[in-house]
């Protein structure tokens, strides 16, 4: 099993704000996260945002304006901002990694948010 953590989750009120972050285990050099999916009440996947090692970023239309995903280079950590919460954003957030060698991926164990009144 790959050492990876997600955390930052949680239970707020819509409008309130919860930050992700995923890390991986001190030393890890094999693996680098890139995005951030949720897992909702189907257990569908959705992108939610997306930072890949050459910059690029894309974010799924109901995130934009509201979610900032970044990358902590040197601690190989993946985080998203996310700010002005929903109902609908609730779900299990499940960070994605990629073999630097191999692009195969690999997904975290997911953390959950529940944005409920």
């Amino acid at each position: 099993q790959v050492p990876v953590v997600e955390s930052g989750g949680g239970l707020v009120q819509p409008g309130e704000s919860l930050r992700l972050s995923c890390a991986l285990g001190n030393g890890n050099t094999n693996w680098i996260p890139e995005t951030w999916y949720r897992q909702g009440p189907g257990s569908q996947r959705d992108l939610v945002a997306t930072l890949t090692t050459a910059g690029t970023i894309t974010y799924a239309d109901s995130a934009k304006g509201r979610f900032t995903i970044s990358r902590d280079t040197r601690m190989n950590k993946l985080h998203l901002q996310m700010n002005n919460l929903k109902p609908e954003d609730t779900g299990v957030y499940v960070c994605e990694l990629r073999n630097v060698l191999t692009k195969v991926p690999y997904w975290g164990p997911g953390a959950q948010v529940t944005v409920s009144s």
